[in-house]
């Protein structure tokens, strides 16, 4: 079997030690060497692959380290005896119980019935439809990605390496049970929240793991059958879905130029989740009359407003109005967001600011669920404000921001003119009202035909009602600057071919 040849395709993006120990371990543990007979040699291997013996070498020598090989002179290396039972063990893990049995077709064990069994159903719940390979198409027009070539690496190694340091105390390596990093903690309410107005108390923030992470935790909480939660129309699906797996009986509201409807249909809820920065998807800023008519609503009627400042940190308005938590004299606003938009998605980092009480509770939550998010990222992430590399960041991203913008409003007044803007010219994407007759699925589909991606507007109208189907978003970080005005002129050939 040793003699077999071993293929591995490497990706040029990984370093070869990497991938190689990564696919031998993986050989390993799923019993793909025998227990009696050598590794093949470097020699063998490095021929075989293509790559250096030394990097073979290099690779061998950490597995016996870490001790999934030993060593044995002028013989080579060999499994450990720990790992010589993994091929029989894993035959004996993937062969159906009635096989080994012996047992005939009709006493044969059968798969539980698992859709009988779920009390609730997520996959049901789709969110923002688009490719997974979004990223091979030339013209991404897709929400919700960074500016991918200004991540700051180079800062957020240097924090990083030291960090990993033996200078420093690494207390990241500990279980906190249900605390944050208290540097973070500090970071956030003394330099991101008061950007928004927001002045709190380190007993009166959570970091959780992005702003959805928080839905969910609030959800789990507060949400029951019988309760009521407010949501836009068209708004974030994936919120409605958390509320309603939750037994709330969700309400739809509308939202027009100046975002939600404040009227008498809302006196019923006892929580209103709502987008005011920017409202999703449309772009709407909450004009200063509509949240103050909003938050005598919620205090007047006994009610609690969920606030989602998903974009709060590259809000490009003139003079952008503060976060509605900054007017909040009663408690009665949950404010969330996260540092996803302008800086890292994968990160996963956000923070939630609520009274010292109910924020007790979402810990002792969060506790049962996943304890806290990791320390490291907490600990890094709050060297990285502390030391200005983030606000610098976010100064060449709010100039990139800018400018794409900008280009994108440029071709679409040349090359889409009949479609039209909506929404405030700061938002972090565009919400497009296309002519009526205009089904934006059906361009969506034609479009990406042609390697443009688009999202069709029709998926942020929730409810059972017919959808219009003429608006579309379009978003302008994931899209190299210089193909944002081909794209646009593609995308309006396209609409004109339909």
């Amino acid at each position: 079997m040793i003699d077999h040849f071993y293929h591995l395709d490497f990706d040029r993006q990984r370093g070869l030690q990497e991938q190689l120990r990564e696919s031998l371990v993986s050989a390993i543990l799923g019993g793909g060497f025998p227990a009696d007979e050598p590794l093949p040699s470097c020699r063998k291997l490095s021929q075989q692959l293509s790559v250096s013996r030394n990097t073979v070498a290099l690779v061998y020598e950490s597995l016996l380290d870490n001790g999934y090989l030993i060593s044995r002179p002028r013989s080579g290396y060999y499994l450990h005896p720990d790992y010589c039972g993994q091929a029989g063990e894993a035959v004996l893990r993937m062969t159906p119980l009635r096989k080994l049995e012996q047992s005939d077709a009709s006493s044969a064990a059968t798969a539980p019935d698992w859709t009988a069994r779920f009390r609730m159903q997520p996959s049901l719940k789709h969110g923002v439809l688009r490719p997974s390979n979004w990223s091979r198409f030339t013209y991404p027009f897709i929400y919700g990605q960074p500016i991918s070539e200004l991540f700051p690496l180079e800062r957020w190694r240097e924090v990083s390496r030291k960090n990993l340091s033996g200078e420093r105390d690494q207390l990241w390596l500990g279980d906190r049970f249900d605390r944050d990093d208290e540097q973070l903690i500090e970071q956030l309410r003394t330099r991101v929240l008061p950007k928004r107005g927001i002045w709190a108390r380190a007993d009166e923030i959570l970091v959780t793991l992005g702003s959805q992470n928080a839905l969910y935790l609030l959800a789990s909480l507060l949400m029951a059958r019988g309760v009521r939660v407010g949501v836009e129309n068209p708004g974030f699906r994936d919120a409605a879905s958390i509320f309603d797996l939750h037994g709330a009986k969700v309400h739809l509201q509308d939202v027009d130029d100046q975002g939600l409807v404040v009227d008498r249909r809302l006196d019923d809820c006892q929580y209103l989740y709502v987008t005011p920065g920017h409202q999703v998807p449309t772009g709407v800023a909450m004009s200063a009359a509509r949240r103050e008519q909003l938050l005598r609503q919620v205090r007047e009627h006994d009610q609690v407003l969920i606030e989602d400042d998903y974009d709060a940190e590259f809000n490009l308005d003139n003079h952008p109005l503060p976060a509605l938590k900054a007017s909040d004299s009663s408690g009665r606003v949950i404010y969330l967001s996260s540092l996803s938009k302008a800086f890292s998605p994968g990160l996963r980092i956000g923070y939630m600011v609520a009274d010292a009480e109910l924020i007790d509770e979402l810990r002792a939550l969060r506790r049962l669920m996943y304890r806290h998010p990791p320390l490291n990222n907490q600990r890094m992430l709050a060297d990285f404000l502390a030391q200005g590399h983030y606000d610098a960041h976010l100064r060449r991203f709010r100039e990139e921001h800018c400018r794409r913008r900008e280009l994108l409003y440029q071709a679409l007044r040349s090359d889409l003119s009949d479609c039209q803007p909506m929404g405030s010219p700061g938002a972090s994407a565009c919400w497009l009202a296309a002519p009526r007759g205009v089904d934006t699925q059906r361009l969506a589909w034609a479009a990406a035909q042609q390697s443009v991606l688009i999202e069709s507007g029709a998926q942020f109208f929730l409810g059972d009602g017919e959808a219009p189907k003429n608006f579309m978003r379009l978003g302008f970080h994931a899209i190299d600057a210089e193909r944002i005005r081909p794209g646009v002129q593609k995308l309006g050939e396209v609409l004109a071919g339909l």
